[in-house]
């Protein structure tokens, strides 16, 4: 290569580099900090202070401390959707052993899950493997999406008709079917979209009337709080159920301490579910991202780039004791119970998104092994590829069945933390599998990011790792 042909954008001053909107805000607050006006009304320092946090975290905007929630108080029971097969009790009715020569199950959605799956599946072709590629390369979601994704209907799924939702009963199976879908535009993405509707899910299912009445109406508008269930922490070998995150009861408060990673749309978050051990309980606790000794920072990773990831650092983070989930005295019991439902729930959620990328790889890889020719003929008359495409497909229906059977069972208020553990076994190991197959099936294509399977793959690798985020 010539030194002609060579840019000159690595020289400064050459180039008008394009700011970004910290960049921008960054050549404001620095023009403002030196003017008279600023010496005038002593705004120096504080000026100072928000160049210095912006440049800390990096990524934390303006936007993420505007809301207010404001605190109702609750004065009834919390609505709960009822199990999918229940009596006028809400009692579960049991299920009527198979004639002979009947199916055991049947995996045909119903006609609304149809409807929904369509156009949630329309929308990430359309709206989100478009701009997938330059999401990953930005590490931040397109402008708007989550506004689209309001539209769409996403976050109403979970929220009762009591909250202006149009949910009814449990919905587990119709979320994971919309995880897949969004899934197959992109994992990243999908993610960014999923992770607010996450947290409606779980107010609903598991917040007291209080905390429903406080933050559920406004996941029924059309501006949805970007929001996250946060469980991760920065360590080998992590284990939710051995968490550093800890939270310490000060009389009527609680005092948090402790680093989340993996926490979708950080910069932008408004409301964080926060798993913390509560004096030996593992439980959950509501903190608004405006709360004083809250820090988000930057954390780009391997994967899931669009998601525009990052770690939140909780330095004794004081919040009041009844922004526990559930309440503040709900039962060590009940508490253990329902830290460990969630935490199943985010496995099967993340198996979804592992089903949904599955099914990209393998639609991706049969067309290209059908069209891509060798020595006169598509590279599909070969045994040993054919071969690979078929093991893409029984993978991927392996994880489906794993996936469909654990959220049915939920529906139907039965145990399911033994699909919950397979399918997130399954996920991660034939995930990573899809996903190194789908790269040798493209050959050295598939090393090169004029393809997005080597994007699919690096995404796949999340499913081991991750916890909470997107709970269905």
């Amino acid at each position: 290569m010539s030194d002609q042909s060579k840019r000159d954008d690595s020289t400064p001053g050459l180039n008008n580099l394009k700011r970004d909107a910290i960049g921008t805000a960054m050549r404001v607050l620095t023009r403002f900090t030196g003017s008279d006006l600023a010496e005038k009304y002593g705004l120096g320092k504080k000026v100072d202070r928000v160049a210095y946090e912006s440049t800390k975290t990096g990524m934390r905007t303006l936007g993420a401390v505007n809301r207010q929630f404001k605190k109702i108080k609750g004065t009834g029971k919390p609505v709960r959707l009822p199990n999918q097969t229940t009596d006028d009790n809400e009692q579960p009715v049991p299920t009527e052993a198979p004639k002979p020569g009947k199916a055991l199950f049947d995996l045909n959605p119903t006609e609304d899950q149809e409807m929904i799956v369509a156009a949630v599946r329309e929308f990430a072709e359309e709206r989100l493997r478009p701009v997938a590629a330059e999401s990953n390369e930005s590490s931040t979601p397109p402008e708007g999406l989550l506004e689209t994704a309001a539209e769409l209907g996403v976050a109403l799924i979970n929220l009762p008709e009591e909250y202006e939702g149009i949910a009814t009963a449990s919905g587990a199976t119709t979320n994971a079917l919309i995880a897949e879908a969004l899934a197959f535009g992109d994992m990243a993405l999908a993610v960014a979209v999923l992770a607010p509707a996450s947290v409606a899910n779980v107010i609903t299912n598991y917040g007291d009337d209080t905390q429903q009445k406080t933050y559920l109406p406004e996941f029924a508008g059309e501006a949805v709080p970007p929001a996250a269930v946060i469980v991760s922490e920065s360590r080998p070998l992590f284990d939710p159920f051995e968490l550093q995150t800890s939270a310490v009861r000060e009389g009527n408060d609680i005092v948090i301490n402790g680093v989340k990673t993996l926490v979708p749309n950080a910069g932008a978050a408004e409301l964080f579910v926060v798993a913390v051990n509560l004096d030996g309980v593992n439980t959950f606790a509501i903190v608004e991202s405006d709360t004083e000794g809250l820090v988000v920072e930057a954390d780009p990773s391997m994967g899931l780039r669009g998601a525009a990831l990052g770690r939140v650092l909780f330095k004794d983070v004081r919040i009041p004791a009844e922004n526990l989930l559930g309440g503040a005295d709900l039962a060590d019991a009940d508490r253990t119970e329902q830290y460990a439902e969630i935490i199943r729930r985010g496995r099967l959620g993340w198996a979804a998104l592992a089903s949904g990328t599955g099914e990209a790889i393998l639609e991706y890889t049969k067309k290209y092994v059908n069209e891509r020719e060798a020595f006169g003929e598509p590279i599909s008359h070969r045994q040993a590829v054919a071969f690979m495409v078929a093991n893409l497909r029984i993978e991927l229906d392996g994880l489906r069945m794993i996936l469909l059977r654990g959220v049915s069972r939920l529906d139907q208020g039965l145990s399911y933390h033994r699909e919950a553990g397979l399918a997130r076994r399954f996920a991660s190991d034939k995930g990573m599998v899809m996903g190194l197959d789908g790269v040798q099936l493209l050959g050295g294509h598939g090393f090169t990011k004029e393809h997005p399977v080597e994007r699919w793959y690096r995404d796949m690798r999340a499913v081991g790792i991750a916890e909470g985020v997107v709970i269905l």
